[in-house]
């Protein structure tokens, strides 16, 4: 079975397709700038075309697009309604209705799964939420102390995100132990970050609650925020709610903190020339790590392991060090040779350390091929 993956951002589009009798990769690429000047590529439907020339065809991987299985997708948001499924008009329906809550996600993901419908009408589509890992998270970490009529009518409650790379970071982290009794709190820091609670490779905390602007705060998203300041600053400004929304998910996180970018490494280049600002971005992205790690400690009682993935989990030994600094009385202990030198799949805690400290790069679109796969296979 031959599986598409297809990884959707606001302007691009990148694939990677896979054979699933040995997980391998036939191939990959990326379209960028997306109806944007200078892009190759003026919407979805033209880079999908794109996408399929350069897999199909004499020469390429696919002799033709009945080879193909299924395209999959690692979908973000559509309320209550989560897990692996074949995309339909109702799974479309529900990922527009809960757009507000991923405006840059859902609307781009609802486009190019409408694309591959018109381009390809026979292929059948999944999508993966990345909420699905979280699905056995008790309730009372998923409800808010507010009317549970809220909840029960309007979805609302803490849902989690990041559920593909949460996921797969607890399935290489159980490879390679070597056994699935693992207390673990996996870091996903990169753009967007979130940091999960995981037992016996079930997740039982997230970060994340019930957008993806929430928790940790990410490259110009807000994080965790006292709703009643955001209250507080709408009516002081006059804003309506669509107007907070564009601030809170656009122009806040380490962004809105610094002045100046979101991008952890120009933070660390602005605070190594003495930019104040951009040291205390970095100060509060690490202090919010350190607080959820501390809650999972206590979630879990105790750790096993603690992984590194996403963009500035593995590529800053800095930030990595900061997130474990003085936390060996926890068993948690980096060498700082291992931190410093790590590139690709890593130990970073020393020989015979109580909690293994692992780096683990991100491998979300194989997971998403996996239960895409599942899918297919149990569809009548």
């Amino acid at each position: 079975m031959r599986v598409l993956v297809a990884n959707i951002g606001s302007t691009s589009f990148k694939y990677r397709l896979f054979e699933m009798a040995d997980e391998g990769v036939l191939a990959q690429g990326k379209v960028e700038r997306i109806g944007r000047s200078g892009g190759d590529c003026p919407d979805y439907d033209s880079a999908i075309t794109r996408c399929l020339g350069e897999i199909v065809g004499p020469g390429r991987p696919l002799a033709s697009l009945g080879e193909l299985a299924a395209v999959g997708f690692k979908a973000v948001h559509a309320g209550p309604l989560t897990g692996a499924r074949q995309v339909d008009e109702a799974v479309l329906r529900a990922m527009e209705e809960f757009a507000f809550f991923a405006p840059a996600h859902n609307p781009p993901y609802v486009a190019a799964m409408r694309a591959f419908q018109r381009r390809t009408p026979e292929l059948p589509l999944v999508a993966l939420f990345e909420t699905a890992f979280f699905q056995c998270v008790p309730e009372p970490a998923t409800t808010y102390a507010v009317p549970l009529a809220w909840k029960e009518a309007l979805g609302v409650r803490r849902y989690g995100f990041h559920g593909a790379s949460h996921r797969a970071a607890s399935e290489r982290a159980q490879a390679l132990l070597g056994r699935r009794d693992l207390r673990h709190v996996s870091c996903h820091l990169g753009g967007s970050s979130s940091l999960a609670a995981i037992r016996d490779g079930t997740a039982v905390d997230c970060s994340f609650g019930m957008s993806p602007q929430s928790g940790l705060p990410h490259n110009n998203r807000t994080g965790d925020l006292d709703v009643f300041a955001a209250l507080f600053v709408m009516k002081k400004l006059e804003l309506d709610p669509d107007q907070m929304a564009a601030l809170l998910a656009g122009h806040s996180g380490l962004a809105g903190i610094s002045g100046t970018s979101g991008d952890l490494r120009d933070l660390e280049e602005a605070a190594a020339g003495g930019n104040t600002n951009a040291q205390l971005a970095l100060d509060v992205f690490v202090d919010a790590a350190r607080r959820y790690l501390g809650a999972f400690l206590v979630r879990l009682g105790g750790l096993d392991v603690l992984s590194f993935s996403g963009g500035i989990g593995e590529n800053s030994p800095r930030v990595r060090a900061a997130v474990c600094e003085g936390l060996a009385g926890f068993g948690i202990e980096l060498d700082p040779a291992r931190n410093a030198d790590a590139r690709g799949e890593s130990v970073l805690s020393p020989d015979g350390a109580a909690v293994r400290i692992l780096l683990l790069p991100a491998d979300e679109e194989r997971i998403v091929a996996r239960a895409t796969a599942e899918v297919i296979a149990t569809c009548p």
